[in-house]
C-alpha cells in the first residue's frame, strides 16, 4: 500500500476544513420533516459552493475533483459532523449512473438539481419477493408507444415520503431469463397512480416506505441504457453503493466508540459502569483493534484505486466487515451500558440513552442493505476463495 499525501491534497485538506468551519449549521430542528427541509437548505448552499459531487464533471456543477480529493472531503465532511444531505441516493447512486450510462438529454435534465436537491430521488430496487434475490423483481412496465406503463410494488424504499422521483428496476420482458428482461427506468413520483406507504420502524421513525404503481405512464425516454440491460446497470449503481465513504465510514465509527468511552466516564461517577472494569476494557480494546483493521483495509483499496488498478472484491469485504463490526459493538455496548444503554429515559450526565437503543436497532439494518452479509460472503467466497456455487460440481 502506498498512499502519500501530495501537498496539493494537504491544501485541498486545509480548504475543506476552512469553509465546513464556518459553514456547517448547527442546531438543526429534531422534527423529521423540519430536518429534513433544514438539510435540503444546506445541500443547496453545498451546491452553490461546488462542494457536492465534488467528483463529478465541473460541466455538470461538479469540481472535477480526484478520487483522494473525494476521499478527504468525505473524511473532513463526516469529522465536522456536518448534516448528512437529504439527497445522497441521488448523489451517491443515480448521479454515477446517469454519467456512465445516461444520455446527453437524461444528464442535463436531471444531474444539476439531484447537486441542488431540488429534485429528490428514492431507490426502487427491492420487492417483497426480491430483496437478495434481485433478479426476481416482478414490477412489470410494458411498453406502449411512446411510453412504458408500470405495475406492480417496491419496498425498503428510502426516504420515499419526500422523493420527487425514483429510480427502478423494472420488468420489461417477462418472457427473457431473469437476469435478461429487466430494465432501469426514471419515474416522476408525482405520476397519477402512484401511491406511498410509510413504513413505521421500531424507533418510531418512518424513514422507510411501500410504493405501489398502478398504470403508471413514463415517457420512454426515461429508459436508462438498452431495453433489458437493467442488470448490468444495477449491478454498477451496487457498486457504487458498497465502495461508497470508506474511510469516512471509519470515522463515524470511530466516533460512536469514542461517545461510548465518554459515556461510560460519565455514568462512572454515578455509580455506573466503570473504565476500569477488565471485562469492560476487553470489550472497547477489541472493538478498537478490529476498527483499525477496516480503516486499514478501506485505506488499501483506495491506495490501489489511486494507482488504477482494479479493485476486485474489496467493496464486498468491507461492507460486510463494517456492518457487522458496528452490529457486533452495538451489542457490546448494549452490555456495557446495561439498563441505562436500553433506556428512553436518559441517564444521568446529560447521556442521551435514547441514541444507544436507536442505533442499536439501526445497526441490524447494516448487515441488509447495500446487498445482505450473507450475500456479501457468496460473492467472497465465489470471487476470492473460488468455492463452487450451491449445486454446481
Amino acid at each position: 500500500m502506498d498512499l502519500t499525501w501530495t501537498a496539493e491534497d494537504d491544501a485541498f485538506r486545509s480548504e475543506i476544513r476552512s469553509y465546513l468551519e464556518r459553514s456547517v449549521p448547527r442546531d438543526l430542528p429534531k422534527d423529521g420533516d423540519e430536518n429534513f427541509a433544514a438539510r435540503r437548505e444546506w445541500q443547496k448552499k453545498l451546491a452553490e459552493d461546488a462542494w457536492v459531487g465534488i467528483h463529478w464533471p465541473e460541466q455538470y456543477g461538479g469540481r472535477g475533483a480526484s478520487l483522494l480529493q473525494t476521499v478527504i472531503f468525505n473524511e473532513e465532511y463526516t469529522k465536522a459532523a456536518a448534516p448528512a444531505i437529504p439527497n445522497s441516493l441521488g448523489v451517491g447512486l443515480l448521479g454515477p449512473t446517469l454519467l456512465r450510462f445516461g444520455t446527453d438529454a437524461q444528464k442535463e435534465r436531471f444531474l444539476r438539481k439531484v447537486l441542488t436537491a431540488e429534485e429528490i430521488w428514492c431507490q426502487g430496487f427491492s420487492e417483497p419477493n426480491a430483496g437478495s434475490d434481485l433478479a426476481a423483481v416482478a414490477c412489470r412496465a410494458e411498453r406502449v408507444g411512446d411510453e412504458f406503463v408500470v405495475n406492480g410494488q417496491k419496498i425498503w424504499t428510502s426516504q420515499a415520503k419526500h422523493s420527487d422521483w425514483i429510480f427502478a428496476l423494472v420488468r420489461t420482458d417477462p418472457e427473457a431469463p431473469k437476469h435478461k428482461g429487466i430494465s432501469f427506468l426514471l419515474i416522476d413520483m408525482h405520476s397519477p397512480g402512484i401511491e406511498v406507504r410509510p413504513l413505521v420502524e421500531m424507533t418510531g421513525e418512518d424513514l422507510f416506505a411501500e410504493v405501489f404503481f398502478t398504470d403508471v405512464k413514463v415517457p420512454a425516454e426515461n429508459l436508462v441504457g438498452e431495453l433489458g440491460d437493467g442488470w448490468k446497470i444495477a449491478m454498477t449503481t451496487l457498486g457504487f453503493e458498497r465502495g461508497a465513504g470508506g474511510l469516512a465510514q471509519s470515522v463515524g465509527l470511530r466516533k460512536s466508540w469514542n461517545d461510548l468511552v465518554r459515556d461510560i466516564a460519565k455514568l462512572e461517577e454515578s455509580g455506573g459502569p466503570s473504565l476500569e472494569n477488565a471485562s469492560v476494557r476487553e470489550k472497547l480494546g477489541r472493538s478498537l483493534v478490529e476498527l483499525e483493521v477496516y480503516r486499514y483495509s478501506t485505506l488499501r483499496a483506495i491506495s490501489r484505486a489511486a494507482m488504477g488498478e482494479k479493485t476486485g472484491p474489496e467493496a464486498s469485504i468491507n461492507k460486510l466487515y463494517w456492518s457487522e463490526w458496528h452490529k457486533s459493538f452495538m451489542e457490546d455496548a448494549m452490555q456495557i451500558l446495561g439498563s441505562l444503554g436500553r433506556s428512553y429515559d436518559g441517564g444521568p450526565d446529560d447521556v442521551d440513552t435514547a441514541r444507544w437503543v436507536t442505533e442499536l436497532y439501526y445497526s441490524r439494518a447494516g448487515t441488509i442493505y447495500a446487498g445482505t452479509s450473507e450475500i456479501q460472503r457468496n460473492i467472497l467466497s465465489e470471487l476470492v476463495l473460488e468455492l463452487p456455487k450451491e449445486g454446481r460440481p
